[in-house]
């Protein structure tokens, strides 16, 4: 028997509760507080600081998790002051550091940091990170103050900067208003910004050591380091902007333009099982466009790799999108390819070309699979880009004159893993596109593919340590199987849907990376806490948005998108609405453009289990007719829970 998973199982995974948030003020900056770091710091309604913390990273850039303890807080109605320990363990590394933050009356915060090395280790950093929000400074007026006392203007970059912005810093000040700046002054080390919107974060992150410095570096036993933070405002500014929000969230649907439903596709599984008649009739109900299949032609098991992925996407009746992997000895790794496709005879809808030793993939590799490859299928497109991420590509901008189509891949957590940190890079979606629009023009754009944790690290010093005994692999997300994953694929869907993508790839077919569990179950029950032979709750949203497969999508607007995220669909005379509240709150919405009768539908907390085990029965479920009021519809969302709205 079965038993019935705890809630935050259900939510996002984990069977603990997360951090306590805990609102402060700073005299007229209010902010959160959340286990030894700042969020959200706001000047009235806007957001002037994301994120203020400490991170320690090892060698091959891996964050070493903080362990909190021995906090203290005094909070006053406008001011503040909290100081705790924090240790970072792992491996050979032993760091120790203790924190105090103070908020003052006047508006201004300043974050210290006392730490000690309590063994010897390699690391690339070890100090603050300061997260700058990237839709509210994107294109704002700066000032840099560098460590040599010159002072620089300028401003922060509108589409992502492929190197950093600002280098060598002790201060920055960024324009929040007219007459109004906010200026952030650092101690103990140089600081460096980075655009992190190349990596899906939206934001500007300020950080030391600068990385002109050789890294790793040995961090010797007994090594202190001292460091700070400070924040001002700065200047007398006509008003205040409003912060005032009322009780509900607005979902606002805008009638045009539309856009045409991006190409969706699932890789084929990693865990290397064929899929089951059952799988297959699953699958289905997803309209996939795709099968994403990985070919390394220098590799003995490519041609089984191809067979078995051949046959899955003609049982699944559609076409594979097939990411070939070449070395140098391309000319005959390609000419055995198009042998192979002879007698596999597969149906291929595109070619995504790349070098396995080049971050973004150079021209004479894209000549030499359009010469090889383009005779066995015509129609079939070659793009190619990055295997990896938007920062490869824009580093790297790709031979145009060759592809049919450009590509990257993203995933959110290349430097922070917490639900909130995960919401944010919703918005960071929108950035990338924008800005390779910038080199790639007209061409179409696939992003392919996205999954919810890095599948390589692109940048590693070392190899990749194994997982210990009862760990996941450093791939798996306990939140795939969870309705935070359902709402986070959700809210990327609706973003590279409203920006014009023509194609993306998610995730896997099956297992614990893919959108269903197998039928043997999570190899480690005990840490992915999915049910055998279930479907996850993200196999809805797919299922959801697929049934407007060749339909329209209608740009739409949350007036609070790090709680509540939305796609608008319309096919023929029928419209859909999906929502998902990314938070662990329950929230009231108010949806506009609904028409006067609407049919709605919950997956929550109270039918997640029927969903993922009889996903066929929970499917045919009719929902709930609702009558609107001039077309708008209040609705009550349970926490991370998600909501299908039908009308005509």
């Amino acid at each position: 028997m079965i038993t019935k998973p705890p809630k935050e199982i259900l939510y996002y995974g984990k069977d603990e509760a997360l951090p306590k948030q805990t609102p402060l003020r700073a005299g007229p900056l209010s902010l959160i507080y959340e286990a030894g770091d700042l969020r959200y710091i706001k000047w009235g309604g806007r957001e002037i600081v994301r994120r203020i913390y400490v991170a320690v990273r090892d060698r091959n850039w891996a964050t070493i998790t903080p362990r909190l303890c021995d906090q203290h807080t005094e909070i006053r109605e406008d001011s503040f002051r909290i100081s705790y320990e924090v240790e970072h363990k792992q491996g050979a590394i032993d760091f120790l550091w203790k924190g105090e933050i103070i908020g003052d009356a006047s508006g201004a915060i300043t974050f210290q940091m006392e730490g000690v090395a309590r063994s010897t280790f390699l690391r690339n950093r070890i100090g603050f990170c300061v997260l700058h929000p990237g839709q509210e400074c994107a294109g704002a007026r700066c000032r840099v103050e560098q460590v040599d006392g010159a002072v620089t203007t300028g401003q922060f970059p509108r589409f992502i900067a492929p190197q950093a912005p600002s280098k060598d810093m002790k201060a920055i000040a960024h324009e929040v208003a007219p007459e109004m700046w906010a200026e952030l002054r650092f101690t103990g080390d140089a600081f460096e910004m980075e655009d992190q919107r190349n990596w899906l974060d939206a934001s500007f992150k300020t950080f030391c050591t600068p990385l002109r410095l050789p890294f790793p570096v040995e961090i010797a036993e007994g090594t202190k380091i001292s460091q700070s933070v400070t924040l001002r405002v700065q200047g007398r500014p006509a008003a205040v902007p409003s912060s005032a929000h009322g009780a509900d969230i607005t979902f606002e649907i805008k009638p045009s333009p539309a856009l045409a439903v991006p190409k969706i596709g699932l890789g084929v599984a990693s865990h290397g099982q064929p899929l089951t008649p059952r799988e297959v009739e699953r699958l289905k109900a997803l309209h996939l466009a795709h099968l994403r299949v990985d070919l390394k032609l220098w590799e003995t098991d490519c041609p089984m790799t191809l067979r078995r992925a051949a046959a899955e996407a003609s049982a699944l009746g559609i076409g594979l999108e097939a990411a070939v992997f070449v070395t140098n000895n391309a000319e005959a790794e390609l000419k055995g390819l198009a042998e192979l496709l002879g007698s596999v005879q597969p149906r291929v809808c595109r070619w995504a070309i790349f070098h396995v030793a080049e971050k973004s993939t150079t021209e004479p590799w894209v000549k030499l699979a359009r010469e090889h490859l383009q005779a066995f299928d015509p129609s079939a497109k070659i793009g190619s880009g990055t295997n990896a991420n938007f920062t490869e590509l824009n580093r790297g901008r790709p031979p145009l004159q060759w592809l049919d189509f450009v590509c990257y891949s993203i995933n959110p957590q290349v430097h922070a893993f917490d639900n909130s940190s995960l919401v944010e890079t919703l918005e960071g979606h929108v950035a990338a596109i924008e800005s390779a629009r910038q080199f790639i023009g007209d061409r179409a754009l696939a992003i392919t593919p996205i999954t919810l944790k890095p599948r390589f690290n692109p940048d590693a010093t070392g190899p990749e340590p194994e997982p210990l005994p009862g760990e996941l692999p450093a791939q798996v997300d306990v939140r795939q199987m969870s309705l935070f994953g359902a709402g986070w694929t959700l809210g990327s869907l609706k973003h590279v849907s409203e920006c014009g993508v023509s194609s993306v790839t998610y995730y896997e077919t099956t297992g614990w990376r893919g959108v269903m569990e197998t039928e043997l179950g999570s190899p480690c029950p005990g840490q992915f806490h999915s049910l055998p032979g279930s479907v996850f709750p993200l196999f809805h949203v797919l299922a959801d948005v697929g049934e407007f497969a060749g339909g329209e999508v209608l740009v739409s607007k949350s007036s609070e998108p790090l709680k509540l995220h939305g796609l608008a669909l319309r096919a023929d005379q029928r419209r859909r609405v999906l929502l998902a509240n990314v938070s662990a709150e329950p929230q009231a919405v108010i949806v506009t453009e609904c028409g006067t009768r609407a049919v709605v539908k919950h997956l929550n907390e109270t039918n997640a289990e029927k969903a993922m085990q009889s996903p066929e029965e929970f499917r045919a479920e009719a929902g709930q007719a609702q009558e609107t009021i001039h077309g708008r519809l209040k609705l009550h969302l349970l926490p991370y829970a998600l909501v299908r709205i039908d009308s005509e």
